[in-house]
């Protein structure tokens, strides 16, 4: 980084995404001009050669670039957009509660970052999925119990880290008991500080306790803490009760400010300035943003510092907690050689079969025919989980899809296995499943998500749609159709 860059330059603290598979020109004069970093995402990466090359090119406009990324090791993948994942995600390893297991994915994940060439992963997920309805928490959490999660989290926090890579609890102070996505609306969630200290904030207690670098916040309501301002604008909720009662000392980094909880009603720029006068460090922009967006942001920040709204004291210490942040993660990679392996760590389908055929469901009196097909139901997904292949499909198995509109009517004599997410979620996906049953009496219903209570809609629930599970389910399927 240049040294007239003043160590209170908005740059510094902004963390923008951008399209296509190569650095930009606008992009790389910016690093080269201060610029905190860049996320990536899953529209970034076709090949580890290409990524490798991508990431090259942001460490040459500046070595202390910090390259992020949402690799959560499960359905949350951006390494593996294109495939999906090779690992169990997190509601099934609580479910396995296995620490070490844990720790082990947690370390795999941070050596292909490594490999990669990022330094910062906004992982893990440490929410409490208390609400079965949640639409964009579910099998992201390691489970309902909070010392459960709180253990968990922080073997994958130090597991993560032991790699060099900066570790991210999310999404403080707690994203589980929502019934609403933050990527398109302001969830609410109405509890006191004692109850969330009883439940939500137990595993980031337990993150900090392990040396987290850094806790994302989220774009939740918590009007029992701040009746005005949601968590990301709330100084109440961050310099309140993260710094000051919790003790973190690393840096705070908002999730997406594009979406809509942080900035439907006020824009990008004003996000940013409300952000970073709250207590946040680093922001994290969005997943497609432009030259003269990051223009605009800059500009209102000055306005901020020029009008009094943002102190430069406020902007400095922001500036120097990312600056410190990136320069200790560049210090950790040069001196932590990677280990010699080339190849996929490969983890084990027994143990995530386990988990629906014990932990979860009693699924050993469903009789699997070796006539069927699998027949996959296809829904929006929630922006942090994209597109990526899911469940079979990634697994390589032949499947018929299924949409809103759809009825599946097989040949006679021809068992469905049908498969899809959260069923019990979508009116539109229960009347299919119903249908189906009558239809087909020896219908097979999967629910790859995080299930309700209904077992009309989940004979077998995996706890997770990665491309792992997918070959654990695959595999369970076959056994059961010998047996």
């Amino acid at each position: 980084m240049p040294e007239s860059v003043p160590v209170y330059s908005p740059a510094a603290i902004l963390l923008p995404g951008f399209s296509g598979t190569t650095l930009p020109d606008w992009l790389a004069a910016r690093l080269q001009n201060g610029l905190a970093g860049v996320c990536l995402f899953g529209q970034n990466i076709v090949s580890l050669t290409q990524l490798r090359t991508l990431t090259a090119a942001i460490h040459a406009a500046n070595p202390r670039a910090i390259i992020a990324i949402d690799e959560e090791g499960g359905d949350v993948t951006r390494l593996h957009d294109r495939l999906g994942s090779p690992y169990p995600g997190n509601a099934i390893l609580g479910l396995i509660d296995d620490e070490q297991y844990t720790a082990a994915v947690a370390t795999a994940v941070g050596w292909e970052l490594r490999r990669a060439g990022c330094t910062l992963d906004f992982a893990p997920d440490v929410d409490i999925n208390s609400n079965p309805d949640n639409p964009v928490i579910g099998v992201r959490s390691f489970g309902t119990d909070p010392g459960l999660v709180a253990r968990h989290s922080g073997a994958w926090v130090r597991s993560l880290q032991s790699t060099g890579i900066g570790g991210s609890a999310k999404h403080f102070p707690g994203h589980g008991d929502t019934a609403l996505d933050s990527h398109l609306d302001l969830p609410v969630i109405n509890r006191s500080l004692d109850q969330l200290f009883e439940r939500e904030l137990v595993p980031f207690v337990a993150a900090i306790a392990a040396g987290v670098r850094t806790i994302m916040t989220s774009h939740i309501s918590v009007p029992q803490l701040d009746p005005v301002f949601p968590a990301t604008f709330s100084s109440i909720v961050l310099q309140g009760l993260l710094r000051d009662k919790l003790g973190f000392e690393g840096v705070i980094v908002t999730d997406a400010l594009d979406m809509v909880g942080a900035s439907g009603e006020i824009g990008i720029p004003e996000a940013a300035v409300r952000a970073l006068v709250a207590g946040c460090d680093l922001l994290c922009i969005g997943t497609d943003n432009s030259d003269a967006q990051l223009d605009s942001i800059e500009r209102a920040l000055v306005r901020a510092l020029d009008d009094g709204r943002l102190g430069p004291a406020r902007l400095a210490d922001a500036s120097a907690r990312v600056i410190r942040l990136a320069q200790e993660l560049a210090d950790e990679v040069s001196h932590m050689p990677l280990p010699e392996y080339v190849t996929e760590v490969a983890f084990s389908l027994d143990r995530s079969r386990a988990v629906f055929e014990t932990a979860a469901y009693e699924v050993s009196g469903l009789a699997i025919e070796a006539q069927r097909t699998i027949v996959l139901i296809e829904t929006t997904t929630n922006i942090a989980v994209g597109e990526s292949p899911w469940g079979p499909a990634a697994a390589g198995a032949s499947v018929l899809i299924a949409r809103e509109g759809d009825v599946i009517d097989l040949p006679e004599g021809v068992q469905p296995i049908v498969v899809g997410r959260a069923n019990h979620r979508r009116e539109w996906v229960r009347e299919l499943i119903d249908d189906t049953r009558r239809r087909h009496p020896t219908a097979i219903v999967v629910d790859m998500g995080w299930p309700g209570d209904d077992r009309r809609y989940a004979d077998i629930a995996t706890f997770g749609a990665s491309r792992h599970v997918g070959l654990a389910l695959l595999d369970w399927l076959e056994a059961q159709a010998r047996s």
